[in-house]
């Protein structure tokens, strides 16, 4: 059980580079394809779309032929079409490779947790959950430093075949340890729509709730985040540079979490967790909002992240138990919902910014978690 979350993850933090590998790419690929760099920026987005999108494919998919099996054979599928982009002839073709490669790497996430939610206890489960998201947290920030590096290196071209190559040799190392367990993993068929699952799943008052916090919390921590560079920039006049190293203290937040969340568990407790770390969250915000001085946000940028994962591991947990009859259904609708909140919150934040400006909007959406945090404190019972 261990070797395989262990590869899954693998495969989730190629997934979470890949997602962020293009970020550096942009230029060069504007220049190389005669456009510029926002319309080459649409390949950024495909992967985004195609990411959130596939999570919703692979939860019925998965409780339907085994989640090991569906993860083996779309991470192969993410190999091939990172391959493909490597061979891409313009921005069109990239995009859609890219949306492709998406749909595919998204498996191992979504069907990770679900895997995770059938195997370990659910006393366990909340540290190795963590973990687990700690493998694509790093991917993520590695992500745009990996695809500087390899592009001056061995050109853009050259990344997507390193990126293609990881995706297949973890899909042929899964193949080979784990096919013995696909035939009892696989259930039969039960006839009709296999995406109905959803209805049903939907139609139970538990599932809402968790689905409910997990939109409310990508849109809230994210509506604030993705505006934390422009609100940098626009504040301290800071390189893009100085703004990217500040902000990667998300990342190191989440990772440092991971490593001391057993010890929060016995400490705080799941209720603790989330009233705690909506607290945090609030009080970092608007310390970044209200300082006179970009040095602050340093480690304001690594509480949100140490923060955002008290609340955000906690509802994930939730997530892998609230439909254990269905629970890659059950998974794949509570990220994609938290992948939509955070959409939707970048969009209000947008509204809010044109109309309080920015110091008022950030902390407005941080007293937004806050609440959130104390409304799940107290309702920790209804989502078990």
């Amino acid at each position: 059980m261990r070797e395989a979350i262990f590869l899954i993850a693998l495969g989730s933090v190629n997934g979470g580079l890949a997602l962020r590998i293009m970020e550096p790419m942009l230029p060069r690929l504007a220049t190389q394809f005669g456009t510029s760099i926002s319309a080459t920026a649409m390949v950024i987005t495909a992967f985004a779309v195609g990411y959130a999108g596939g999570q919703l494919l692979h939860g019925p998919i998965g409780d339907r032929f085994g989640k090991l099996r569906v993860v083996t054979i779309c991470l192969l599928g993410a190999a091939a079409a990172s391959l493909g982009c490597a061979l891409a002839q313009g921005v069109a073709s990239l995009a859609t490779l890219r949306f492709v490669a998406a749909v595919f790497a998204s498996a191992s996430t979504v069907l990770g947790l679900a895997y995770i939610g059938d195997r370990v206890p659910i006393a366990e489960r909340q540290p190795v959950v963590a973990r687990f998201v700690g493998g694509t947290i790093i991917g993520q920030a590695l992500g745009p430093l990996a695809g500087g590096l390899f592009t001056d290196l061995i050109g853009w071209r050259g990344t997507f075949v390193v990126v293609a190559a990881v995706f297949a040799v973890v899909s042929s190392i899964l193949f080979l340890r784990t096919r013995g367990q696909w035939a009892g993993a696989a259930r039969a068929p039960s006839g009709g729509n296999p995406f109905a699952v959803y209805v049903r799943v939907l139609a139970l008052p538990r599932v809402r709730l968790v689905v409910s916090t997990g939109f409310a919390d990508g849109f809230l921590f994210f509506g604030a985040y993705s505006f934390l560079g422009a609100f940098l920039k626009l504040k301290f006049d800071l390189s893009l540079t100085a703004i990217g190293a500040i902000l990667a203290g998300f990342g190191v937040g989440g990772v440092l979490y991971t490593l001391v969340v057993r010890r929060l568990l016995v400490s705080l407790g799941q209720r603790g967790l989330v009233l705690w770390g909506g607290a945090i969250c609030c009080i970092a915000y608007a310390t970044i909002a209200l300082s006179p001085t970009w040095v602050l946000a340093i480690p304001c940028t690594v509480a949100l992240g140490f923060s955002f994962f008290m609340l955000h591991n906690t509802g994930q947990t939730k997530a892998t138990e609230m439909a254990p009859q269905a629970r890659g259904a059950g998974v794949s609708v509570y990220t994609s919902a938290w992948s939509l909140g955070q959409a939707a919150g970048v969009a209000a934040m947008g509204l809010a910014v044109s109309f309080v400006d920015y110091a008022p909007a950030i902390i407005g959406f941080g007293l937004g978690f806050l609440a959130l945090g104390a409304w799940m404190r107290a309702n920790l019972d209804r989502l078990s």
